[in-house]
């Protein structure tokens, strides 16, 4: 015992007094200005802290599961194990980019961004009373790292995490000027080291390489009931949860019971909710939103139709048809450039959108980040910086969507599609175009499930007139799912939302390294050395002026190579809902909060009748 205390002693005075006195805590960190809440606050504003306690929700969700382990890249983990599990800091609901201490009460980091060092909350306990620890948190890092490739390249700046002191956890990084890393770090779920290593049901040891279907030991406010596999999967709410208490949580999970059911496709998805099988449905159709709630719970006013613009205040959107760049027939630019011209927005805002939506124009639209006009000031530095790496298109041509929607104005697209192909030595083949090594254009847009089967054969229909034979395959959730991650796809229909604090994201949605990854969200295998550079540039923006010219830049070089051909956006959900809940007054500036902060409202479920199940 002796030896050990001084091999302690000597590891304590290893560590330079000068440095412990120069670190500063916070309690809560912004990428954009200040936290909003002080030290020591009581609650977040948007809360109700006498918000009833109990009632069940019940929610949806497309395809299936098949584990509650959440870190590996293969299988696909249940709905709403985040509320079983919790990360080292949690978001406020009312501002963007900020973090207030969790699992760990406190964090610091230099001047330089070098590191990051978190004090663990003592408080914090896993659903079995063990402490959450700093050890946890470093073996839960490492696991994460060594598992999952997508998560690896996301932390890939982290060089190493370590305890540093007792109930402390520090990350350095490779090197400085990351403002978003330390923020990136109090994102990561913490998993209990002592649960994982110990022995399971059947006495063989648990192994977290594996996915799998023991219910979870956690930390967070719910526990997991029940489940079937596959079908359905429900949440109890922990009695003896730690945080229950804690500022963060005042007023917040008030639903004894979260019960989530699966669905194969949304057809019979959206039968559900309207038989009472579930409660909340966000609408994705402007031709069913618009024509498709008559049925007598709507009308009685059993069923509620609200939008909410809450939740796109704080994120941009992609959404569009992403060729796959693996295979050899997307490689071409010029391809992926005439499809543009094929896609009709206005065409179909007329006859199937009734006005609902805007077309988008930019992989960061609905934000600050989305490049217009011609760069300028510090954008055009920053591009002429990596000038020998990006089309030269960028400095002297805006990008636009070709605007069509009438007989005249489509026929004009399609011209300037057939001039782009011909100069880039495609031709026709009788009615069928061919690619200047003589292979037939055809490939198989592959959707997940029918809701944009509609969009996508319009789609087809332009595509054929330019001698482009495009199939459409639409499959259940599953199987999307395995041919996505396979990257087992010519085409597919899919999106990114962006944060207004751009980051290292983007190397996994546009970076080189993820584009070999499975299961990164590089869906289009985008490999681009300038790509790569602006997105690096974007990781080390020394500044918010800085950040915003890069990712402009960034915005502008994906638009020049066609990455996607984009469609379109509502800026607003639209949200349907059995009426058996309440909320606050005022919900949070960017999220509807649901169902974090509403509750089961006993006279509400009275005049509409309980769930059936």
């Amino acid at each position: 015992m002796q030896k050990l205390a001084a091999l302690t002693l000597a590891a304590l005075l290893a560590f330079s007094p000068a440095i412990a006195q120069e670190k500063v805590w916070h309690h809560g960190g912004s990428l954009i200005g200040e936290p909003k809440y002080p030290a020591g606050f009581e609650k977040f504003d948007y809360v109700n802290p006498d918000a009833p306690v109990g009632g069940v929700v019940r929610l949806s969700s497309m395809g299936g599961f098949d584990t509650f382990n959440p870190i590996l890249p293969q299988g696909e983990p249940a709905d709403g194990i985040g509320l079983v599990f919790e990360t080292l800091t949690t978001p406020s609901l009312d501002e963007n980019s900020t973090q207030y201490g969790n699992l760990a009460e406190a964090f610091s980091y230099p001047d330089d961004f070098s590191s990051v060092t978190f004090r663990m909350n003592p408080r914090a306990k896993w659903a079995d009373g063990e402490p959450v620890t700093a050890e946890d948190v470093v073996w839960t890092f490492n696991k994460v790292i060594a598992l999952n490739p997508s998560q690896a390249n996301y932390f890939a700046n982290v060089t190493k995490a370590e305890v540093t002191a007792p109930g402390e956890v520090t990350f350095t990084f490779d090197k400085g000027g990351n403002r978003e890393l330390p923020n990136i770090m109090g994102q990561l779920i913490v998993l209990p080291q002592h649960w994982w290593e110990g022995a399971g049901p059947d006495g063989k040891p648990r192994d977290i390489s594996k996915p799998g279907l023991e219910p979870p030991l956690g930390s967070g406010p719910y526990k997991l009931a029940a489940f079937s596999p596959g079908t359905s999967v429900t949440y109890e709410r922990d009695p003896n949860y730690w945080g229950l208490k804690e500022p963060f949580n005042i007023g917040q999970n008030n639903f004894q019971t979260v019960k989530y059911e699966y669905f194969l496709d949304t057809t019979a998805e959206f039968e559900g909710f309207k038989g009472d099988e579930f409660d909340w449905w966000d609408e994705n159709l402007a031709l069913r939103w618009q024509g498709g709630y008559d049925f007598p719970a709507v009308t009685e006013g059993k069923v509620i139709k609200e939008l909410f613009e809450n939740a796109y205040r704080g994120s941009g959107i992609l959404v569009g048809f992403v060729p796959n760049l693996r295979k050899p027939l997307f490689q071409n630019e010029a391809l992926r450039e005439a499809m543009l011209y094929a896609f009709d927005f206005e065409e179909l805002d007329k006859l199937r959108f009734f006005g609902q939506y805007d077309r988008i124009n930019s992989f960061f639209y609905g934000t600050e980040f989305a490049s217009s006009g011609l760069p300028q000031g510090e954008e055009l530095e920053i591009l002429n910086s990596v000038k020998d790496l990006v089309p030269a298109s960028v400095f002297t041509t805006e990008y636009k969507n070709p605007v069509n929607g009438d007989t005249t104005k489509l026929r004009q697209s399609l011209r300037t599609a057939n001039e782009i192909l011909t100069k880039a030595g495609y031709t026709l083949n009788g009615n069928q175009l061919v690619d200047p090594n003589g292979q037939p254009v055809t490939f198989e847009i592959l959707l997940n499930g029918p809701t944009i089967e509609p969009i996508a054969a319009a789609f087809q229909t332009n595509l054929k007139r330019l001698g482009i034979n495009a199939t459409i395959r639409s499959v259940d959730s599953p199987q999307y799912i395995e041919r996505a991650q396979n990257r087992d796809y010519d085409m597919i229909y899919t999106g990114w939302v962006q944060s207004l604090s751009p980051g290292n994201e983007q190397r996994d949605f546009w970076g080189s390294a993820s584009a070999a990854q499975n299961d990164s969200r590089n869906y289009g295998g985008i490999s681009d050395k300038g790509v790569d550079a602006l997105i690096d540039k974007i990781v080390f923006a020394d500044d918010r002026e800085t950040l915003i010219a890069a990712t402009r830049a960034l915005d502008r070089v994906l638009l020049a190579h066609h990455y996607v051909t984009p469609t379109y956006t509502l800026r607003k959900s639209r949200i349907a809902r059995w009426d058996r809940f309440s909320h606050p007054e005022t919900l949070p500036e960017f999220s509807i909060g649901f169902p974090t902060v509403w509750w089961y409202d006993e006279a509400k479920a009275a005049k509409t009748g309980a769930a059936k199940n």
